[in-house]
């Protein structure tokens, strides 16, 4: 991206050929940050395995679903206490 920009002008907030380099190196900010996001999600869920608390629900103690553990393995809280908020 940054290396690609080189050839390119300053002015690219002009240019009808596409979006603008600002936006892409948003649109990759972003990215890295959902995924550095993720990785702490699943480093968390790796701590709770060890601890024996992986598949307990955070808020109200109960069991998360398997199927809910499958879908999403980072997952903290049953359905039902995630639609509590």
């Amino acid at each position: 991206m940054i290396e690609g920009s080189r050839w390119t002008t300053d002015d690219d907030e002009h240019d009808p050929e596409g979006s603008t380099i600002a936006f892409e190196r948003a649109k990759i900010a972003a990215l890295i940050a959902d995924t550095e996001s993720e990785l702490r999600d699943i480093d968390a869920a790796e701590s709770r395995l060890a601890t024996g608390t992986y598949g307990s629900c955070e808020r109200c103690g109960g069991e998360i679903p398997v199927i809910r553990l499958e879908a999403l393995p980072a997952a903290r809280r049953c359905v039902h206490c995630v639609r509590l908020r």
